[in-house]
Order: structure tokens, then C-alpha cells, then sequence
């Protein structure tokens, strides 16, 4: 149902869902499935394992073949929120940290590129990929912001989606409690890496470097208003690539006692 939501809302619409609303299903894991069930948590974390790691693959896949530009980028968030859900439930601080991070970077990143579709919809009217082009030539501005953002989604490092990717799958890894073990899990969803960077950079290249359309020249760059949006959401998705500790320490401790409430039962005795 995502995608289908997601072309079908307002660039508004779209922005609140990837950057509020997806993220409630993350929160919902963490502040209570896993310390309220821990025994249920054990019990069906295989399960959700293996269906993060086909949302990562699948997400990925069909956005490869996407024509429209807004659900390519729906169908990558379905794949970003695979990650998230992968490093919960490896139950390790690196994979919990992680998934945290992911959590902030897609907000940042699917949120902006979401913004910018929408921008450059309401100038063209258009969405399909083969419909546009050349767009470079006569939107210097808006091809550096979505440039740097398409950059982040696909984790380059230095960027805010490297980190959390990175450390999910470190943690998944680390693994052990799922069958074959995260040594086989990990690199399949490292798969998901690579074919992110694949439909990306291909949708950005035809987007952005195509053949020039002429009829779109006459139409304006970024106005200072959509600039001014744009900026915090790229000072973000930057500070969070460059410098992730102060956010890393902020989500450690609370990170940390939810882990033992799912994995230590003495430690829930305790704290009665």
C-alpha cells in the first residue's frame, strides 16, 4: 500500500508519511514490543529477520525498474524501512543504533527527495522518467540539493544514510540467532546497497542529464522560499553523516536498557 499512498498524496502528504508516520512502526518495536515481549520477540525474530532483509531486496529491485519518479522513491523507502526493522531485531547495540539512525536519515533524506520531486511536478507536470531530461542544463540549483540527497539515500559515506546502513549491517553481521547466521543474511542485504546505488544514479542521470528538453528552460529554478526548505533538511542529513556521535550518545543509553529488557530476564527482575 505504501507506494500506491505515496504517488497519490500531495508532496505534503508524502513528506509527513516518510518523515513522521513510517517511523511509528520503528518507535512501536522499540518502546514497547521488545521490552513488553521479550518471549514473543525471541520467538518470531527469525521471521521478521528474513522479511527485513526481502523488503530490502524487493524494495530495491522494483525500484529499479520504476518509470515514475515518485514511486521509485516509494519503493526505496520500503527498502530504507527494511533496514530499520533488520537492525532492531539482530538485538545488538551496533544494529539497534542503526536502526535509530536510519530512522533520522530517511526522515531527512526520503523526506527531501520527496520535497523535490514534488518541485519539480508542479513546474512540468510530469513524473515519468522518460519524460524528462536535461534538466541540469536549466536548474543548476535544484540538481546540487537533489544531487546531494540522492547521494545520501544510496549511503554515500559522509552523508547521513552511510552511518545508519552501516552499522545495521555490522550488526546483523555480529549475529547469530536466525538460521544460516548473519554472515549469510548481512551480505544479501549489503545487496541492497548496491542495487540502490544502481536505480539512483540511473534515475538521477536520465532526470538531471538526459536529452535537453528545451520547453522546460523557461521555467524557474528554486525559489528563496524552497531553498529555505530545503537547506535545514541538507544541514542535517550532513552534520548527522559527518559528525553521528553526539546522536549516536543520545540513543546508546535508552538503546541499551530496551536490548536487556528483550534479551536479560534477570535484568527485568531486577528493576522490580
Amino acid at each position: 500500500w505504501l507506494p500506491d499512498a505515496h504517488v497519490e498524496a500531495p508532496t505534503a502528504g508524502s513528506i509527513i508519511l516518510a518523515g513522521v508516520l513510517l517511523k511509528a512502526g520503528g518507535y512501536g518495536f522499540l518502546r514497547f514490543a521488545l521490552p513488553l515481549f521479550p518471549t514473543g520477540t525471541q520467538l518470531w525474530l527469525p521471521l521478521i529477520i528474513v522479511l527485513s532483509v526481502i523488503a530490502i531486496l524487493y524494495g530495491a529491485a522494483v525500484s529499479t525498474v520504476q518509470k515514475d519518479l515518485k514511486k521509485l522513491v516509494a519503493y526505496s523507502s520500503v527498502a530504507h524501512m527494511g533496514f530499520v526493522t533488520l537492525g532492531i531485531f539482530v538485538l545488538n547495540a551496533q544494529g539497534g543504533v542503526g536502526a535509530v539512525l536510519q530512522m533520522l536519515n530517511h526522515a531527512f533524506v526520503t523526506g527531501a527527495l520527496f520535497l523535490f520531486v514534488g518541485i519539480q511536478y508542479e513546474r512540468t507536470h510530469r513524473r515519468v522518467i522518460a519524460d524528462l531530461g536535461g534538466l541540469a542544463n536549466h536548474w543548476p540549483l535544484y540538481t546540487t540539493f537533489f544531487g546531494v540527497f540522492v547521494l545520501a539515500s544510496l549511503g554515500l559515506p559522509g552523508l547521513s544514510g552511510f552511518v545508519g546502513e552501516f552499522l545495521v549491517l555490522l550488526g546483523t553481521f555480529q549475529f547469530g540467532g536466525v538460521p544460516l547466521g548473519g554472515l549469510f543474511w548481512g551480505p544479501l542485504a549489503a545487496i541492497g546497497v548496491i542495487l540502490a546505488a544502481i536505480y539512483l544514479l540511473w534515475m538521477f542521470s536520465r532526470v538531471m542529464y538526459g536529452p535537453a528538453r528545451d520547453h522546460y528552460k523557461l521555467l524557474p529554478d528554486l525559489s528563496p522560499i524552497e531553498v529555505a526548505c530545503a537547506v535545514p533538511l541538507l544541514v542535517l542529513t550532513v552534520l548527522l553523516g559527518v559528525f553521528p556521535q553526539p546522536a549516536i550518545a543520545i540513543i546508546e543509553p535508552s538503546l541499551d536498557r530496551v536490548l536487556r529488557l528483550a534479551t536479560d530476564p534477570t535484568f527485568l527482575v531486577a528493576l522490580r
